[in-house]
């Protein structure tokens, strides 16, 4: 690896915004493997990529088993191939659930603001009773 290609630690989690703790977890997990420099880990530009994807699929509800199989599929030689067919499924199946979740949300907001409605017509009845 370069070194104009390397990047620290703090580098990392000042462009992603994540913590140095979460980098280390994600290492342990054979998510993310930096080169070392005696105690300095330095990641490259496969590692930041990796990164992202993670983060991505995080923020979309993948579990970190569901990324680092997905990750492991780049490594077959197939330019990606597979990697990008199995996302292309898997994200599929995630936002029908998503999808599936905010409609129930939804639902569930409607419910409360009914129920919070309700709430504040017995709250009004009580004071108007306590006045009298």
């Amino acid at each position: 690896m370069k070194d104009d290609d390397a990047m620290t630690i703090r580098q990392m989690c000042d462009e992603f915004g994540v913590t140095a703790r979460t980098l280390r977890f994600y290492e342990s997990k054979e998510l993310l493997s930096p080169a070392r420099d005696g105690q300095k880990r330095l990641y490259s530009k496969r590692d930041r990529a990796r990164l992202k994807l993670i983060l991505r699929g995080k923020r979309f509800g993948f579990s970190l088993e569901e990324a680092r199989q997905l990750l492991e599929l780049y490594e077959r030689g197939d330019n990606g191939k597979t990697q990008l067919a199995r996302t292309y499924e898997q994200a599929c199946e995630r936002l029908k659930v998503m999808e599936s979740q905010y409609q129930e949300l939804g639902e569930a907001i409607i419910d409360l603001k009914k129920h919070l409605e309700w709430g504040a017509r017995q709250l009004a009845a009580t004071d108007l009773k306590a006045a009298e």
